[in-house]
């Protein structure tokens, strides 16, 4: 409205920059206006919140903050990654906190090799009891294992366990894989 006002908007040169200074603006914000769209879409979708354990793409950490238009998420390393809106919306979120605020358990899995010569029935049962000493794994429901291949020289077993704790979950491998080379 007040263009028209602005001393020498008649004048061709003020008409060119104008027009080139609006296409720069366009080009510049149309990724920071996705990353806005991206961020009110989200906030609806209600994928995560602050506190949750996630996955988004390759990263995997705490939420930290989510604005408008970015997330902040802190890994297992204690690195800030920041990733856009825009990057969220367009690719799948894991959260791992969700199912355990609603009242359900996190279901934990770890393959482990071991020779034909050992009994499948001890095997599972050493291995159930490993998990049983982790902390913060939950003794019911009980761990279970299963067999997953029966390669040339070894068999896969994986062993779940529940647990309501996905904030602590490299310090529960970590405790889990020392149990079971116990």
């Amino acid at each position: 409205m007040a263009y028209p006002y602005i001393p020498g908007s008649d004048s061709p040169a003020f008409k060119g920059i104008s027009i080139f200074l609006g296409v720069l603006f366009s080009l510049g914000s149309s990724s920071a206006i996705a990353n806005l769209i991206a961020g009110v879409a989200l906030t609806y979708q209600r994928s995560f919140r602050v506190g949750d354990v996630i996955t988004i793409g390759e990263v995997t950490g705490i939420v930290l903050e989510r604005k408008l238009n970015v997330t902040r998420i802190k890994t297992w390393k204690n690195e800030i990654v920041t990733v856009s809106n825009n990057t969220i919306l367009n690719s799948y979120v894991k959260n791992l906190s969700q199912q355990v605020r609603d009242g359900y358990w996190l279901i934990l899995h770890t393959t482990v090799t071991i020779g034909y010569d050992a009994p499948w029935q001890t095997v599972h049962s050493l291995l159930c009891e490993a998990a049983k000493a982790t902390k913060h794994i939950l003794p019911t429901p009980p761990p279970f294992v299963l067999q997953t291949a029966l390669n040339d020289f070894y068999v896969s077993y994986e062993l779940n366990a529940y647990t309501d704790a996905p904030e602590y979950i490299p310090r529960i491998y970590s405790e889990l894989h020392q149990n079971i080379q116990d």
